[in-house]
């Protein structure tokens, strides 16, 4: 059996442009094996960086959206997420996603590290923010293909949400993680943590 320090990246002979969708660019990379030099052609998916804020307001609630999502063909509980825009950053896209999507704002946000959403063929990093004593400030601003129920849930009906599944959205799950139990059956009952789960470590902030 190998072993890990034997790995070897693959080696990337050469790359070219797929077709450019709405929400990413395809790319194709020819990748030599190091184990065989078998050759292979890799479909990356070419992706601007992510954000999803887990926003909480003063009386501990979550602020989270119900929206139809095409993938699946039925509506969904998630948290506020969204691009990172070019030029902007990564902070400045989770304000403004929090802001735009449900009209809610703060003035205290948390940076929870960052995570790969699928590193076995998307390019981007998924941007984790915690924004605490969250409150309604703003009209909300839907772009034309959104339609979107905001909606601030107890962490009991969140834990509700989750059982009955209509909150399976694996990100969101994920940050909600960082900052409360999330799969014992008595998680609403103990609170938010008393400092999130964070992965940043002062990298990439």
């Amino acid at each position: 059996m190998a072993d890990k320090a034997d790995q070897k990246p693959w080696k990337l002979l050469r790359s070219e442009p797929g077709p450019e969708l709405p929400i990413f660019k395809v790319r194709y990379d020819w990748l030599e094996n190091p184990r065989n030099a078998n050759v292979l052609k890799a479909v990356v998916l070419d992706f601007p960086d992510w954000v999803s804020v887990a926003a909480i307001t003063s009386d501990n609630r979550i602020v989270t959206v119900r929206q139809y999502r095409f993938g699946v063909a039925h509506f969904t509980t998630e948290l506020p997420a969204g691009l990172v825009h070019q030029g902007e950053t990564h902070q400045a896209a989770a304000e403004r996603e929090l802001r735009e999507e449900t009209g809610y704002t703060s003035s205290d946000w948390v940076y929870l590290g960052w995570v790969e959403p699928n590193p076995a063929f998307q390019n981007n990093r998924l941007h984790q923010w915690l924004a605490r004593n969250a409150r309604p400030t703003h009209a909300i601003q839907l772009d034309a293909g959104e339609d979107v129920v905001v909606e601030a849930l107890m962490q009991q009906e969140i834990h509700r949400d989750i059982q009955e599944g209509r909150l399976r959205h694996s990100l969101a799950l994920l940050s909600l993680s960082r900052i409360m139990p999330l799969w014992d059956a008595a998680g609403a009952q103990h609170g938010f943590f008393q400092e999130p789960v964070r992965l940043d470590r002062g990298e990439d902030v």
